[in-house]
């Protein structure tokens, strides 16, 4: 069984080590989404879920109070803070959240930083 949530931030970031030519090498911002994925049997505490959803918003709370809004190079330490970069360091802080069903596990990150161009993670 398999649920997704998807949460949205707005954030500036630049990718400094690229050529200075480079568009995205100059600071802008985007209006990012992010999808999570959880896998996992149906809950046996009798709930008929995998997590609830609110579990999943309030494992998502700290990650949006440290993003949105802000410039994700100085958050992270990262001179090259890309979509990739992020998917994975989204995913790390979901898989170290311990959900009601033990046997919940985040099976996918996806950000999109445009409405059609997303990096995916899946640990």
């Amino acid at each position: 069984m398999k649920i997704a949530k998807t949460y949205r931030f707005e954030a500036a970031h630049r990718l400094e080590g690229w050529l200075e030519e480079h568009k995205c090498h100059r600071l802008h911002g985007h209006s990012y989404k992010v999808e999570v994925e959880v896998s996992g049997p149906v809950a046996r505490f009798g709930n008929g879920a995998i997590v609830d959803f609110g579990e999943l918003d309030e494992c998502w709370k700290p990650l949006f109070r440290m993003m949105d809004h802000k410039y994700l190079n100085d958050v992270y330490g990262e001179k090259n803070l890309t979509a990739e970069y992020l998917a994975e360091r989204i995913c790390t802080h979901f898989r170290s959240w311990h959900f009601t069903n033990p046997e919940a596990h985040i099976t996918r990150v996806r950000v999109w930083e445009t409405e059609n161009a997303w990096a995916e993670f899946t640990p």
